[in-house]
């Protein structure tokens, strides 16, 4: 599997670099190179394969790094920051980037990089749909070593991030997968699934209460209080069709 990616960045030096290190790349498909990041919001919905990667620079004018990230924060696209400082580092992990390459980089740091996005892309996958023609999935695959395991969203408790990591929580079983909050969330059907906190996604159906700010379920432990983080308590409250006196 090749990933389709682009770069945008105002330097053109640094995206001839970035260029000539994705041709020598097997597993990346250059779309399209963008001097500036208006351009590539222009021309990113017109394309007709879809973008796995896209290398960012943070500071361009008219439009920068950042505003691009929030433009387009409903994309499936994993992101590689490339900046010749690390001051916008904090702010760039807080949009779930893959990764932040410091100017200059060699081969080595850019592989690094494209391979953790690879990983992530191979460690996770929804694959089967049901036989009734719609585009809900009712199942997801999860890498687990070698095997892939088929697990149904009904097995899923509640969905935990830890740093560059999360957790799928079974009834009976953990898998500790590296991938990101957001790009979970996106997998998953909204209707069974909701955000309840910036580090937890909760199956409705494993709801047993709600107690103050916490949400209550059950696991094979007993009983377990997942936090609610206060901007999403009011949407929660709705989806949960409470009854408030």
């Amino acid at each position: 599997m090749a990933m389709n990616c682009i770069i945008i960045d105002d330097d053109k030096m640094s995206r001839k670099i970035l260029e000539e290190y994705v041709s020598r790349t097997d597993s990346l498909k250059l779309l399209f190179s963008y001097s500036n990041a208006i351009d590539a919001i222009n021309s990113i919905n017109q394309l007709k394969e879809p973008i796995h990667l896209i290398f960012l620079d943070i500071e361009m004018p008219e439009m920068n790094g950042i505003d691009f990230l929030n433009t387009i924060k409903q994309t499936n696209s994993q992101i590689i920051i490339v900046s010749g400082k690390d001051k916008y580092a904090v702010t760039a992990f807080e949009y779930e980037v893959t990764d932040y390459l410091l100017k200059p980089f060699n081969y080595a740091r850019f592989y690094k990089s494209v391979d953790r996005a690879f990983k992530k892309i191979d460690n996770f996958m929804a694959v089967k749909k049901p036989n009734d023609d719609s585009n809900a999935v009712e199942e997801i695959f999860v890498k687990k070593n070698t095997t892939l395991l088929k697990l149904n969203f009904n097995d899923i408790v509640y969905i935990e991030a830890l740093e560059n990591y999360i957790i799928i929580n079974t009834f009976d079983e953990k898998f500790t997968i590296h991938f990101t909050m957001k790009s979970i969330e996106e997998k998953l059907p909204k209707n069974k699934f909701k955000r309840i906190h910036r580090s937890y996604i909760i199956n409705l159906n494993k709801i047993k209460g709600i107690e103050e700010n916490s949400v209550i379920i059950k696991t094979n432990d007993g009983t377990k209080l997942l936090p609610i983080g206060k901007s999403y308590k009011e949407e929660l409250i709705k989806v949960l069709n409470v009854i408030l006196k």
